[in-house]
C-alpha cells in the first residue's frame, strides 16, 4: 500500500535549511514519488536494478552533485545529503547506486586523477552516460583492506592486475571499475580498468534478501593489462582510498534516515488506522505509542546530526570521526526503527504491500557496508581516547 509520504519533522528542523537546500530535497522528492515508488517492489521482487533511472538521476544532477566542474551540480554537502536521504527513502539500492558512482568512483577520479581522465570520465558519469564501480573489497578482506592481495606488476606500458574483489556495487553493469591493488613496490594504488579489458570480468552476486534492486558483482582480475595512464597519479597509500569510504560514508549518514522517515511515517499511518480488541485505533495503546515516540526522537537526533555534520563538512572541518559516528548512529536507529515498524504492522509488516520489510532488510547491508558497525565504534574510541584498538 503506497502511502504519499508526509514529511517527519516533529522539531521544525526545517527551519534550519536554507530555501536552496529544501528546493533541492523537494526535487528529489517528487523524482522518488514519481519515479520510484511506484516501481520499486517490482523490482525488490525480480530482484533487478532500475537502470531506467540512471539517465534521470544524471539529468537531475544527482550524481557527483557536491563536485565541482566537469558538469557536476556543485550543490553545497548538506544539499547532497539531502538527495540522499530522498533517495533511500525510496530504496536502499538506489542511494546505494547514486554514493558509488558519485562518491567512490567520481570523487576519486576529481581528488586524484589526471586532467585526461577528468576529462573523460566525470562529464560522462554525471550525466549517467557511463556507470562506474568501486573494487576495494576482497573475499578475505573487509574491515581489513590493508590486507588486499590484488597485485599490479609493471610491464612496460601497462600493468598488469591479478586478483578478486567482491561485494561490488554496479559491478557487472558498470564501463570503468576503479580497482585498488598493490604494487610491485607495495604501494597501493588505483587503477581504472574499463570493461572490455581481456582478463577483467564481472558476475553477479545472487541469491541476496538484502538489496535485491540493487546490482551486487564479484570483479575477477586473470592477467588483466591496464594502460599506465589508467592509474591514479594521485592516489598513493590506503589512505586514498579510505578517504573515498568517507565521502561515501557521509552519504549513507543521510540514506539511513530516509529509509528510518519512510518506516516511521508507514507505522505510524497503519497505527492509526487499525482497529484492535476495543475497536480503538492501535496508535492509542501504550505499548505502540512507545514504539513510535522512540522511532520519532532518533529519527529526530539523527536529523541534527546529520545536519551538523554537514555543515562542517561544508565549512571543511569534519573529521573521519564525526563521518564515522554519523553513519553509525544513524544506520543503527534507521534498521530499529524498520525492526520496531514491522512489529507495529504485525503479520503486514513482512508483505511488501508495505515497504516496511525491504527497507529492513536492507538496512541489514547498509550496517556492514561502508565499515561495519563494530569499526565505526573502534574508530571514534580511538579518537576520543587517542588510543588504538584495532590490533
Amino acid at each position: 500500500m503506497a502511502y504519499p509520504f508526509r514529511g517527519v519533522d516533529f522539531m521544525e528542523i526545517d527551519s534550519l535549511f536554507s530555501e536552496q537546500e529544501r528546493l533541492v530535497r523537494q526535487t528529489a522528492r517528487e523524482f522518488v514519488e514519481k519515479e520510484v515508488v511506484p516501481i520499486i517492489d517490482e523490482h525488490n521482487r525480480e530482484g533487478r536494478f532500475p537502470v531506467q533511472l540512471v539517465a534521470k538521476i544524471g539529468e537531475l544532477g544527482f550524481l557527483g552533485a557536491n563536485l565541482r566542474g566537469y558538469g557536476c551540480a556543485e550543490m553545497s554537502n548538506v544539499e547532497y545529503g539531502l538527495i540522499m536521504q530522498e533517495l533511500e527513502r525510496g530504496d536502499s539500492g538506489l542511494r546505494s547506486f547514486a554514493s558509488v558512482q558519485g562518491s567512490l568512483v567520481m570523487y576519486p577520479i576529481a581528488a586524484f586523477g589526471s586532467e585526461e581522465q577528468k576529462q573523460k570520465w566525470l562529464p560522462r558519469l554525471q550525466s549517467g552516460q557511463a556507470i562506474g564501480c568501486f573494487g576495494l573489497t576482497e573475499p578475505d578482506f573487509g574491515s581489513n583492506p590493508g590486507g588486499m592481495r590484488a597485485r599490479a606488476s609493471h610491464d612496460g606500458p601497462h600493468f598488469i592486475l591479478n586478483g578478486e574483489k567482491t561485494w561490488i556495487t554496479s559491478g557487472s553493469i558498470a564501463d570503468v571499475a576503479l580497482v585498488w591493488a598493490r604494487t610491485d613496490d607495495g604501494v597501493i594504488r588505483g587503477f581504472l580498468v574499463e570493461k572490455g579489458t581481456p582478463g577483467f570480468a564481472a558476475r553477479d552476486i545472487k541469491g541476496k534478501f538484502s538489496l535485491r534492486a540493487s546490482v551486487t558483482s564479484s570483479l575477477t582480475l586473470a592477467d588483466a593489462r591496464v594502460p599506465c595512464e589508467n592509474m591514479l597519479p594521485g592516489a598513493m597509500g590506503l589512505k586514498a582510498a579510505l578517504m573515498c569510504l568517507n565521502q561515501a560514508r557521509y552519504g549513507i549518514g543521510w540514506g539511513a534516515l530516509g529509509a528510518a522517515m519512510t518506516c516511521y511515517d508507514t507505522a505510524l499511518r497503519y497505527a492509526q488506522g487499525r482497529t484492535q480488541f476495543d475497536n480503538r485505533p492501535i496508535a492509542g495503546h501504550q505499548l505502540v505509542q512507545q514504539k513510535l515516540v522512540w522511532m520519532i526522537t532518533e529519527i529526530t537526533k539523527g536529523q541534527l546530526l546529520a545536519l551538523q555534520v554537514g555543515r562542517l563538512k561544508d565549512a571543511g572541518r569534519a573529521d573521519h570521526s564525526h563521518i564515522s559516528m554519523l553513519k553509525r548512529n544513524n544506520v543503527d536507529i534507521a534498521l530499529e526503527t524498520a525492526r520496531l515498524a514491522r512489529d507495529i504492522l504485525g503479520a503486514n509488516g513482512v508483505a511488501d504491500e508495505y515497504p516496511v520489510f525491504r527497507h529492513m532488510c536492507n538496512l541489514e547491508s547498509v550496517r556492514t557496508y561502508e565499515g561495519t558497525h563494530d569499526i565505526h565504534t573502534l574508530i571514534i574510541g580511538e579518537k576520543i581516547t587517542g588510543l588504538s584498538a584495532f590490533v
